[in-house]
């Protein structure tokens, strides 16, 4: 009896024994559980940088197939809209600055200013300027349309000044130059180019050829034989070859063309634009971009006017002008030089070196810029 009870006993605290190591053995499974989750070394941090990881990964795929859509996607739009290209290569809708009322030059420092509207042809009615020289300032003051029509009847010259694309005739770096040229005693002329600032219509090469032609024949009957100038910037140089390749052809050429940063051709020109570095060694470039420009009868083929020009020409480039290349201004000077009918006639090409930082619109400030036009146009400046 006793040894059954003790056998019976012993079993009893063997059981007992077992339960509680398995009990101390799931209490450890569960501490290291615990100190696996609190560790940061642990494996639970190590999942959850993974997991991590896994997600920025496939936002950064996300991301990388968005914007190769979207570069696929432009030139596919340009080709099946070319109006889009065209819109980009006048930029027309860009109002720079945005809060000026063209209608108050005096705003922009130009006192001596005024404001008048034109009408190239019927339904399209363009903003211009008159500034006269800064001699007369004082003597322009609060005077009427009647006065500034007769003040072209001065001894002194006129530029009529050709605007590149974006912006409107109050772009500040355009204003400066107006004030420029007004202080080395000119007349300045220029407005808005059918579709630009306050100027009614589309844009388009053929309709700012016709508005300037319009603009120099206008001035041209009131100042009679006395000299007139054609400046043109940028875009405005493609403009400006246009006009004198017009005016050679019928015999009457300007005094003189002014060509600041210009370019060959608008396609070259869009090939060496800075917006186009993304796709230029996409395969089909010419065809999607290039092909579309002409599609809407964009050429301003310069590269080609100056074989039908037959007057001056003077052409100022800044080595560092990033939107318009300083090598495509100078391979213009080298076509004009051999132009067969600019045989004759002074072709001058000025650089400005890059230390300068005159870039693509500040040429206006170079000091020098007085002794070039003096010395270009063989005459001592109108105030002096």
């Amino acid at each position: 009896m006793m040894m059954r009870k003790r056998k019976g006993s012993a079993d009893h605290d063997s059981s007992f024994t077992g339960t509680l190591l398995e009990d101390r053995s799931d209490l450890k499974q569960c501490h290291r559980k615990t100190d696996a989750a609190s560790d940061p070394g642990g494996a639970g941090t190590a999942m959850g940088r993974r997991y991590r990881r896994g997600g920025l990964m496939w936002r950064l795929r996300k991301l990388l197939i968005c914007v190769l859509g979207i570069y696929i996607a432009i030139p596919v739009i340009i080709k099946v809209c070319p109006s889009i290209q065209a819109k980009l290569v006048f930029l027309n809708f860009v109002r720079v600055p945005y809060f000026i009322d063209l209608k108050r030059p005096q705003d922009q420092g130009l006192n001596h200013t005024r404001n008048f509207y034109l009408q190239p042809e019927e339904g399209i009615n363009i903003g211009v300027w008159h500034t006269v020289p800064s001699v007369m300032w004082r003597e322009a003051q609060a005077k009427d349309a009647e006065w500034y029509d007769k003040s072209f009847q001065s001894s002194h010259p006129v530029i009529l000044y050709l605007h590149g694309n974006a912006g409107t005739r109050g772009g500040d770096h355009r204003v400066q130059l107006y004030k420029v040229l007004c202080s080395l005693g000119y007349h300045v002329v220029t407005f808005d180019y059918r579709g630009w600032g306050d100027s009614e219509g589309s844009p388009s090469e053929k309709g700012m050829t016709s508005d300037a032609l319009f603009l120099y024949q206008w001035i041209k009957q009131r100042i009679g034989q006395k000299p007139l100038y054609i400046w043109g910037h940028s875009l405005g140089t493609g403009v400006a070859t246009n006009l004198v390749r017009r005016l050679c052809d019928r015999g009457t050429p300007p005094d003189s063309l002014i060509l600041e940063s210009p370019f060959t051709n608008i396609r070259e020109e869009a090939k060496s634009h800075p917006f186009s570095m993304v796709y230029r060694y996409l395969p089909g470039f010419d065809w999607f971009f290039l092909d579309s420009i002409a599609a809407n009868d964009i050429r301003f083929a310069s590269d080609e006017n100056v074989n039908h020009i037959s007057c001056p020409v003077l052409i100022l480039h800044a080595e560092d002008d990033t939107v318009v290349p300083f090598q495509l201004g100078k391979k213009l000077y080298d076509l004009a030089a051999q132009s067969k009918s600019l045989n004759g006639h002074k072709v001058q090409f000025i650089p400005f070196s890059s230390s300068l930082g005159y870039r693509h619109k500040f040429i206006y400030k170079s000091p020098q810029l007085p002794n070039i036009l003096s010395d270009f146009l063989s005459a001592p400046h109108p105030h002096v």
